[in-house]
């Protein structure tokens, strides 16, 4: 069986946990954080699971 070659643009954009699902940061935090509330973005911070439909397709160009 050949190697894989693993997606760089997702490897930075995703983690896999210990039982195998991928981890995520959340959008809208890069700029305009001025009309935000402060619980907005403190809550922005926080990674969060990957949605089960796109798990699928990041898992086939995370193989590692």
């Amino acid at each position: 069986m050949p190697k894989l070659k693993t997606s760089r643009a997702a490897a930075k954009r995703f983690k896999k946990t210990g039982t195998g699902k991928l981890m995520r940061m959340k959008a809208y935090k890069s700029h305009i954080l001025t009309k935000k509330s402060t619980k907005r973005k403190r809550n922005l911070r926080k990674a969060t699971v990957t949605d089960a439909t796109n798990a699928k397709v990041m898992k086939r160009i995370l193989p590692y």
